[in-house]
C-alpha cells in the first residue's frame, strides 16, 4: 500500500470514529434528559439532525465511490449488498426514533443506531477496505477524494428523502428481503428484489444498481437451488453454433445492461452463450422477473472460476404451427403492463409472428398512437382490426401480413 493509500485508509478509519463518536454522545444526551426527566425533545431533534446532515451523506457518498470500487475488484459483492441495506437500516430507525414519545425508548433507539453503526463501521475498516487495499488495482486516495467532492455538493439528506419517495420506499423493501433471507426465504425474497428491479429499471437505473447488488447478496444464500422453472430448457443443440457472450472484462454495472441488450437482439429460436467469473443466478432472477416464459436458460458449465450459460429466445414455430390448427389466436393484455414498456412489449409480439398469423391487442385505451408507430416501421407489413372500440376495452387484432 502507498503512503498515500494508508492516509487515505486512515482517513476513512478517523471519520467512522468522528461519526461513531458523534453518534455515542447524541445518544446519550438522549438518555441523559430521560432519566433526569428532561425534555428530551431537543436531543432526539439533535440526533437525528446529525444522522440527516452526517451519517447519510456519507453512506450516499460511499455508495457511489467505495462500494462500486470494491464489486469491481474484490468477491465481496454480496457483503456490498448486506452494507447498503445496513444503510437504509440507519435511516429507517431514525425515521422510527422520530416518532418515539417516551424518553427511554427514545434513548434506547438512539443507542440501537450508534451500535448498529460501530458495527457497520467495523466490516468496512476491517473487511471492505483492507480488501480493496490488497487487491492493488484501486487508488483509494483518488476515491476518497471523489467522496469529499461528493459531500461538498450533497443536498440536505432530509431534502432529498422528501424529494425521493421512491428510494425511501425502495430502502425499506431492501431491508425486508434481507431479512426474508435470514428467515430462510431467500428464494422467496430474490423474487421479490427482482420484480422490483424489472419495475424500476428503464425510469430508475441509478436505484435499479442498488438493487442488483443486493440480488447478488441474496441469491448467496438460495443455495443451489434455481428458480422455479418457468424459463423452457431446450435441448435443442444449438449451442456450438451460438456466439460467446463473454463479460468477465466488463465492469459489474455493466454486465446485466449488456446480457439484456444481447438478448433482446435475438431472433426466435436463437441464443448466445453467456461467460461469467461467478453463478449468474441474481441474473436468472431478473429475466423471470421480466421475461417469463420468454427465455431458455440451460447451464453449461457450473465453475468454480467459470460459468457458461446458454440464454435464447424460444422458437415458436411449433406452437404457431399448433394455432394455425385450431384457428385460436392469443390475446395479447398489456393492461397491467406498465404504460412506458407496452410498446415493447407489443412490438416485440409482432417480430415474433410468422406470416399470416397474428393476435388480439387488449388495451385500456384506444392504441391508435401505436398504430402511427406500426406505420412508421412496418408500413404494409402489418393488418390492424378493431374488434371492440371502448369505452373501457379496446381490443384490436394485429396481423403479419402474408408472405
Amino acid at each position: 500500500m502507498t503512503t498515500t493509500g494508508t492516509g487515505a485508509y486512515e482517513a476513512i478509519r478517523a471519520h467512522h470514529r468522528a461519526l461513531g463518536d458523534g453518534l455515542t454522545e447524541r445518544a446519550s444526551a438522549v438518555f441523559r434528559a430521560a432519566v433526569d426527566g428532561r425534555p428530551h425533545g431537543p436531543a432526539v431533534a439533535d440526533f437525528i439532525a446529525y444522522v440527516g446532515e452526517e451519517l447519510l451523506p456519507h453512506a450516499a457518498a460511499e455508495e457511489k465511490t467505495i462500494y462500486p470500487a470494491v464489486v469491481a475488484h474484490t468477491h465481496l459483492g454480496s457483503l456490498v449488498g448486506e452494507m447498503i441495506t445496513e444503510h437504509a437500516a440507519l435511516s429507517m430507525s431514525a425515521a422510527r426514533l422520530t416518532a418515539l414519545t417516551d424518553g427511554v425508548a427514545a434513548a434506547e433507539q438512539a443507542h440501537e443506531i450508534a451500535e448498529l453503526f460501530a458495527s457497520h463501521a467495523a466490516k468496512e475498516n476491517d473487511v471492505l477496505l483492507p480488501a480493496l487495499i490488497a487487491d492493488g488495482t484501486a487508488d483509494l486516495a483518488e476515491l476518497l477524494a471523489q467522496m469529499h467532492q461528493r459531500l461538498e455538493h450533497v443536498a440536505p439528506a432530509s431534502a432529498e428523502r422528501g424529494e425521493d419517495p421512491l428510494a425511501t420506499v425502495l430502502a425499506l423493501l431492501l431491508q425486508v428481503t434481507g431479512a426474508l433471507a435470514r428467515a430462510g426465504e431467500a428464494d422467496r425474497a430474490s423474487r421479490a428484489a427482482a420484480s422490483a428491479w424489472a419495475a424500476i429499471h428503464e425510469t430508475r437505473p441509478d436505484l435499479a444498481v442498488k438493487v442488483t447488488t443486493a440480488l447478488h447478496g441474496l441469491t448467496r444464500r438460495v443455495g443451489s437451488a434455481a428458480p422455479a422453472d418457468s424459463a423452457h430448457h431446450c435441448d435443442c443443440g444449438h449451442e456450438a453454433a451460438d456466439p460467446d457472450l463473454d463479460v468477465r472484462e466488463l465492469a459489474p454495472a455493466q454486465r446485466h445492461e449488456a446480457i439484456f441488450d444481447a438478448y433482446l437482439a435475438l431472433a426466435p429460436g436463437t441464443g448466445f452463450v453467456l461467460v461469467n467469473d461467478h453463478d449468474p443466478k441474481p441474473l436468472r432472477y431478473q429475466f423471470e422477473a421480466e421475461h417469463a416464459g420468454q427465455f431458455t436458460w440451460d447451464a453449461l458449465e457450473s465453475g468454480p472460476e467459470v460459468w457458461r450459460v446458454r440464454i435464447a429466445r424460444p422458437d415458436r414455430a411449433a406452437s404457431a404451427a399448433g394455432d394455425e390448427q385450431d384457428g385460436a389466436e392469443p390475446d395479447l393484455d398489456v393492461r397491467q403492463v406498465a404504460h412506458f414498456k407496452r410498446h415493447d412489449v407489443i412490438f416485440t409480439a409482432f417480430r415474433a409472428l410468422g406470416p399470416g398469423r397474428g393476435f388480439v391487442l387488449v388495451n385500456d385505451h384506444d392504441p391508435m398512437p401505436l398504430r402511427y408507430q406500426f406505420e412508421a416501421q412496418h408500413a404494409g407489413e402489418y393488418s390492424w382490426d378493431y374488434l371492440e372500440s371502448g369505452p373501457k376495452v379496446w381490443r384490436v387484432r394485429v396481423g403479419r401480413t402474408p408472405a
